[in-house]
């Protein structure tokens, strides 16, 4: 059986990272581009003060997204990346407070791939822990 050359699992193992990263990465450059829309949202979700919650998420997901990505304490990134996502869910997704409906049902949809996405970055670095990188 013919294995696939290391350097190009290498790669496409960075992408799978790139792709689950992708959201933090593109949230914390949207909050950085426009941080008054990022303060709206922090208002918006009830946390004050505003300004430093935003702050902290955008340095939050960029720190935790390039652990992931480089590897240098990438089970630490996972996991934070995981626990965030899971309690934001709670947050963000709370389809249980809405009427029945496509808006609901949307949401429902929102908070079970977030909680797909939180074990994936639980998996992620659970393979890190053991030493299992890219796939080796």
């Amino acid at each position: 059986m013919n294995r696939p050359a290391p350097l190009r699992v290498d790669v496409v193992l960075w992408l799978a990272l790139l792709a689950l990263c992708s959201a933090y990465l593109q949230g914390a450059i949207c909050k950085l581009i426009d941080f008054n829309a990022a303060i709206g949202e922090m208002q918006h979700f009830g946390l004050s003060p505003a300004h430093l919650f935003a702050a902290g998420v955008i340095a939050f997901e960029l720190v935790c997204a390039l652990a992931v990505l480089t590897g240098h304490f990438r089970w630490i990134g996972a996991f934070a990346l995981a626990l965030f996502t899971f309690a934001a869910n709670f947050l963000a997704n709370a389809w249980w407070h809405e009427a029945a409906g496509p808006g609901r049902d949307m949401m429902m949809n929102g908070f079970f791939e977030h909680l797909g996405l939180a074990g994936a970055f639980v998996y992620v670095g659970w393979l890190d822990l053991r030493g299992t990188r890219h796939g080796h």
